[in-house]
C-alpha cells in the first residue's frame, strides 16, 4: 500500500439546497504532522474526473512532500451526483469553493496551491477572484495551470459554431461534438454557454495575488497555445511563468509531461 493510500480518505459533501442539492465526491489526503507546506487542490477539466493520471500523480506528489491534497469530482462528473446537463461554470465554481472550505475545516488547510487542468484552469482563476472578494487572498499560495481554458465557451466554442450547432442550441438547448478522448460525444448546453459569459476572466488584468505557472502544449488541438499566451498578457501583474511544450497535446499526460507538472508544483511548494 502506497503512502498516499494510507492517508487518503473518500468523503462526500452536500452542496446546494432543495432540488438543486447534489452530493460531491472527494478524496482528501491528510498532511504529515508538522507539515508547513501549502496543500494541493486539484481542479479537473470538462468531463474529467479525480481518478485521472494527473490527479493521481498530484496526490502521490503531495504524499511524498508530506502535505495535504484535495481532489473532487464536479457534479455530473465521476462519482459525484447531479446531472451533467445542469452543469455551468457558476455551479462548478460553487462546488469548488464548498470543497475548499470543507477541507479547510476538516484538514486544517490554510494556504493552498491550485492545480487546474483545462476548464479547471478557468475555475482556479475564478476561485482566486472569489476568495479575494472574501478577503482571503492569502489563502492561495500559487497556481499551476495545465492547458488552461479560461472563457473557453465564449472564446473557443461560440466563434466556431456551425449553423447546425446554432440551430441545435436554439431548438434543443444543446449540441453534441465528437471527441477523441472517449466514445461519448461532448455535450455543450446553452445554459453552459450563457453562464460562461457571466464568468469571463479575460476582460482585464487578472490579479491572483500569487505566482502562476502555466504548462501548455503547442500541439494542443483543443486549446491553442495562443490562448495561453493571451492569458499571460492578462496576468501581467503577477509572478507568471509560461512553459511551452513543443510536441505537447491537450492532456499533457505523458511521463515527460507529468515530470514537468511535478517539477512546477514542487518548485511552487518549496517557494510558498
Amino acid at each position: 500500500m502506497s503512502a498516499e493510500e494510507t492517508r487518503e480518505t473518500d468523503a462526500t459533501l452536500l452542496v446546494g439546497t432543495g432540488p438543486d442539492s447534489r452530493q460531491i465526491a472527494m478524496r482528501l489526503l491528510g498532511e504529515n504532522p508538522g507539515n508547513r507546506h501549502a496543500h494541493l487542490v486539484w481542479l479537473g477539466g470538462y468531463r474529467s474526473d479525480m481518478t485521472g493520471t494527473k490527479a493521481a500523480e498530484l496526490a502521490g506528489l503531495a504524499a511524498q512532500l508530506g502535505t495535504g491534497c484535495i481532489r473532487f469530482d464536479y457534479s455530473g462528473h465521476g462519482a459525484s451526483g447531479g446531472a451533467f446537463a445542469d452543469g455551468t461554470i457558476s455551479r462548478w465554481l460553487e462546488e469548488a469553493l464548498a470543497v475548499i472550505d470543507h477541507a479547510r475545516r476538516h484538514l486544517g488547510t490554510g494556504r493552498m496551491i491550485l492545480v487546474g487542468s483545462s476548464m479547471g484552469g478557468w475555475l482556479a482563476l475564478r476561485v482566486a477572484q472569489e476568495l479575494r472578494r472574501a478577503g482571503r487572498v492569502e489563502d492561495i499560495a500559487g497556481m499551476v495551470l495545465i492547458a488552461p481554458a479560461p472563457d473557453f465557451t465564449s472564446e473557443l466554442i461560440e466563434p466556431n459554431l456551425t449553423e447546425a450547432e446554432r440551430t441545435s442550441l436554439a431548438e434543443r438547448g444543446y449540441f453534441e461534438e465528437p471527441t477523441p478522448y472517449g466514445p461519448e460525444p461532448n455535450v455543450y448546453t446553452l445554459k453552459l454557454i450563457e453562464d460562461g459569459r457571466r464568468n469571463r476572466v479575460l476582460g482585464g488584468v487578472l490579479d491572483t495575488g500569487c505566482p502562476v505557472h502555466v504548462l501548455q502544449g503547442m500541439e494542443d488541438p483543443d486549446v491553442p497555445y495562443t490562448h495561453a499566451i493571451r492569458l499571460m498578457e492578462h496576468l501581467s501583474g503577477d509572478d507568471a511563468v509560461l512553459t511551452l511544450i513543443r510536441d505537447g497535446d491537450h492532456r499533457l499526460s505523458r511521463p515527460e509531461d507529468i515530470e514537468k507538472l511535478k517539477e512546477a508544483v514542487s518548485h511552487m511548494v518549496d517557494a510558498a
